[in-house]
């Protein structure tokens, strides 16, 4: 079972391009979609959706809920922006408490706030919370995803623009699931006019969707 995570969603729109305006919550759920259909047209793999609508989700829940169904992938999409609009490319992150340079950690600190809203954090730090901390010295789930992070790579490199250091770390939320591989598939950068007119693309859409398709094939085959 592998479950796609489409990040943001609901009162939280993620990144807005200044190309068309178009809201990463919008996108990450097309390309979320087309990723499942492309899983369910090979027949070897059950796939589902952390969310199949315009609805937020805590980010302990997200990969909650890859726990609960006791997924075997847990990939969560996103489309980033930054502040210089000729960056752009893919990247895929995994787990790591020390983020692999400045620019990752920024993404992962902006992205861990998606859960305070007016002030209020949404995601708490209960006792499980912290058990899943203690149990990120499970070091077997992280070799697992970066060894899916590198298939991602391969089968995306022919299909998609990925950045010069494609697999990179970060200390994200979504990635904490112990028992669960994971990764966080950075598409594409929204601030960039050639990347927000491929990811909103359906043709953009379906190449990305063949790539974690192919790479999930390889992964379990």
């Amino acid at each position: 079972l592998v479950l796609i995570d489409a990040g943001h969603g609901g009162h939280d729109p993620g990144a807005i391009s200044p190309h068309g305006g178009m809201r990463e919550k919008d996108i990450t759920l097309s390309i979320a979609r087309s990723i499942r259909d492309e899983l369910v047209k090979s027949g070897r793999i059950r796939v589902a959706l952390t969310r199949d609508t315009d609805r937020f989700l805590v980010l302990q829940d997200r990969y909650g809920i890859a726990r609960k169904m006791k997924a075997d992938l847990f990939i969560s999409i996103h489309a980033d922006s930054a502040e210089n609009q000729t960056a752009r490319g893919g990247s895929v992150y995994t787990l790591s408490e020390v983020a692999s340079d400045r620019e990752a950690q920024r993404l992962a600190s902006r992205e861990n706030k998606s859960d305070i809203i007016n002030g209020v954090n949404l995601g708490g730090t209960n006792a499980e919370v912290s058990s899943i901390l203690i149990d990120l010295t499970q070091r077997e789930t992280m070799n697992v995803s970066a060894n899916f992070a590198k298939l991602l790579m391969r089968e995306a490199k022919p299909n998609l623009t990925l950045r010069g250091t494609a697999h990179r770390f970060a200390s994200f939320i979504v990635l904490k699931a112990p028992d669960t591989p994971s990764v966080l598939f950075e598409t594409g950068y929204l601030s960039n006019a050639e990347d927000a007119a491929f990811l909103s693309s359906g043709s953009g859409q379906r190449k990305v969707g063949q790539s974690v398709s192919s790479a999930v094939q390889a992964h379990f085959a």
